[in-house]
Order: structure tokens, then C-alpha cells, then sequence
């Protein structure tokens, strides 16, 4: 059985979700959009980082957890340029051991062309 998890992030009117659980297991979707006000926040890397694990914190809360819930993260970048600063901002979310495992990878774009991240994710809830 899946279950929709309301974070308030993603629109209801889209045929999407930005969190699901399964059981224990939580999948979730973050980009760099305001919750409120539904923008792209402006920006560089640092900026687009903070709000995505901010909405991905905001998703793992919603369903009953915390970013220590976490065992997978898969980061997309539209530029290998901005690895040192989207890891600058990642240590200061991720600052206990076991660490989640973590792929990072360079795409050529993603579809709202204003956004240099994605990152989605997998958690196991207590």
C-alpha cells in the first residue's frame, strides 16, 4: 500500500508527489522551489541546495522522520562546477555518522531551466 504524504511543497493539482511511504520506506523528490510562494529561489548553488534539503527536511518531518532517516540521496547538477559548493552546503545538513549513501550526478538539464539541483531520496522510518 502507498501513501501519499501531504508536506505542502508539491502542487495537488500536479499528477506528482514529493513524498511517499511504503511501509517503513519514505521516497522523496526536493528542488529548489519555495514553498510558499512556488518560485525557483534565486540564486546560486548554495541558495538552491539549502532550500532543497530544507524542502526535503519539511517531506521527511511531514511523514515522522528527520534527515537521519535518510540511507540514499541521489543528487542531479546541471554543472560539475557547482560540486564544491552544493558539498559545502550538504555537510552542514549531514553531520552524523552513518551517513546516507550518495550519488552524484552531472545531467545536461533539468526541466525547470532555473534549477541547478535535484535531489531525491530514500529513507527507513523507526
Amino acid at each position: 500500500m502507498i501513501e501519499r504524504i501531504e508536506t505542502g511543497i508539491a502542487p495537488s493539482s500536479a499528477p506528482i508527489n514529493d513524498a511517499v511511504r511504503a511501509g517503513k520506506h519514505l521516497w522523496l523528490v526536493a528542488i529548489a522551489e519555495d514553498p510558499v510562494s512556488g518560485e525557483i529561489v534565486a540564486g546560486g548553488i548554495e541558495e538552491q541546495t539549502r532550500r532543497c534539503l530544507d524542502n526535503l527536511q519539511i517531506a521527511l518531518e511531514a511523514a515522522g522522520g528527520t534527515l537521519r532517516n535518510l540511507v540514499m540521496v541521489q543528487i542531479f547538477l546541471v554543472d560539475s562546477a557547482d560540486a564544491p559548493g552544493m558539498n559545502a552546503v550538504y555537510r552542514e545538513y549531514l553531520t552524523v555518522q552513518p551517513y546516507p549513501v550518495r550519488a552524484t550526478v552531472v545531467v545536461k538539464e533539468l526541466l525547470a531551466k532555473k534549477l541547478r539541483i535535484e535531489i531525491t531520496a530514500t529513507a527507513v522510518l523507526d
